[in-house]
């Protein structure tokens, strides 16, 4: 028996060494690749300091570190990563690190540092480009392709956190085109590579030393590293930073259409369509679904928003649409993308049903201003409370309410009836049929 286990025991030995004989070592590409990331260090003024804890306890030899948890003066230094884009000086992070900076300082890999300005910042893939005036020419990073990434391909994750030097994470892609609600084009790479919050804005790298992605965001319930990290790809990325670059803003293309997938999978259905918009002017319509883009097959809303958003201004696109089993193409032009201001949230006080949600009458003014064309009895949404559950659930401003709790909903004064007896059955939550243009959508809110 005990010769047995002697014997299995050294074929376990044998095996755990050929395994660890088979690890590749990322030692070459890392010194190689090193030298392209860098430490974005960035002040603020006081009037941004309101959630900075000035007894978090943690004592550190190194200053940058102590300075970032535990604040002493009347300005606060807030760290991040970035990586060489152009050996001129331009350098790439992330727009939260260095959102609201009154100052932006660059640590090189050799322990330079030099001040930085802002070329520009894209809040929508929170992404922004700073650049330096370095004395000698910096080396950038190459540039992959995001869309040949496969799940199971390592990666390596480097960033420059705290100002302490190159700091390098490996593991595999475990998921492509992730939505994790951050904004209109997330699609990004999921990854069991550690990215803490100092590594934001530095770049995830193939083995082949090229960038595909920039590490953007964690998932984590406690604030650290639970081996789900995102980083946006270096496709959607590219497309942003030389807007920034040549612009020093994104301009996005639009033709005025909501759209949404199909449960067939084939196409995608439009949801309205803007009044006096491109899609408005080609006859496009409520209902109608697009099959194909520029001669392209089309069934991912996101991926049909961004390829309309990368394409430019004032060019012309063709569509490929299908209506009662009709199809026809429709050619169109595209226009610039206007920056909308939300009017959510609205005060309180002035929401009396408790749904969080103002509602009005559909006049044909509401309706086309609105794209509603149905003709059906229901209320229009006016105002959301931004953070209510109503927001949460997805109801928005311009959406037809025609049921609620399988009632038919004729006036303003029916949402009010029921969600008042909602409040007198324990405030329970009530079921809410939005049917913008004859599609149907459910969503239960609490009151």
């Amino acid at each position: 028996m005990n010769k047995v286990i002697l014997y299995l025991s050294a074929i376990c030995l044998m095996t755990g060494v050929s395994q660890a004989q088979t690890l590749p070592s990322f030692a070459d590409l890392v010194e190689e690749l090193q030298p392209s990331v860098v430490n974005i260090s960035t002040k603020h003024l006081p009037s941004d300091m309101e959630n900075i804890d000035d007894n978090l306890g943690i004592v550190s030899p190194n200053p940058q570190i102590q300075h970032y948890f535990s604040p002493k003066d009347s300005e606060n230094l807030s760290l991040g990563s970035g990586f060489v884009i152009d050996s001129a000086g331009y350098i790439v992070t992330n727009a939260h690190v260095i959102d609201k900076a009154q100052e932006i300082m660059v640590t090189l890999a050799d322990n330079s540092i030099l001040s930085a300005e802002l070329i520009g910042v894209d809040a929508k893939t929170d992404l922004a480009l700073i650049k330096i005036s370095p004395q000698t020419e910096l080396k950038a990073v190459k540039l992959g392709d995001s869309d040949n990434i496969r799940v199971g391909d390592w990666v390596l994750a480097i960033g420059n956190p705290f100002g302490l030097g190159g700091s390098v994470t490996s593991g595999i892609i475990s998921a492509k085109s992730r939505d994790i609600d951050a904004g209109a084009y997330d699609n990004f790479i999921q990854t069991d590579a550690s990215i803490n919050q100092g590594s934001s804005g530095g770049p995830m790298f193939n083995l082949k030393g090229e960038v595909i992605g920039i590490n953007s965001a964690i998932y984590s319930t406690t604030g650290g590293n639970i081996g789900i990290g995102f980083a946006t790809p270096i496709n959607l990325a590219e497309f942003v930073i030389n807007e920034l670059k040549t612009k020093g803003k994104v301009e996005r293309g639009w033709l005025g259409l909501k759209i949404q997938s199909q449960s067939s999978g084939e196409g995608v259905l439009v949801s309205s369509v803007t009044p006096s918009s491109p899609a408005s002017d080609a006859g496009i319509e409520a209902g109608d679904i697009i099959l194909a883009l520029n001669n392209q097959s089309i069934s991912d809303p996101k991926a049909f928003s961004r390829k309309i958003a990368e394409t430019p201004i004032s060019s012309e696109v063709e569509l490929k649409l299908r209506r009662n089993d009709h199809e026809f193409n429709k050619k169109l032009i595209v226009n610039i993308m206007q920056e909308t201001k939300h009017s959510n949230p609205v005060v309180t006080e002035e929401i009396s049903n408790g749904l969080s949600i103002k509602v009005a009458e559909p006049t044909q003014e509401l309706k086309k201003q609105y794209g509603i064309t149905t003709d059906d009895f229901g209320v229009i949404v006016t105002a959301v409370i931004k953070g209510s559950d109503a927001d949460i659930k997805g109801i928005k401003v311009g959406d037809f309410i025609t049921q609620i709790d399988k009632t038919p909903i004729l006036s303003q004064a029916d949402v009010e009836d029921i969600a008042n007896n909602a409040k007198r059955e324990n405030n329970r939550p009530v079921l809410i049929l939005i049917n913008n243009n004859n599609i149907p959508q459910f969503a239960s809110v609490r009151l």
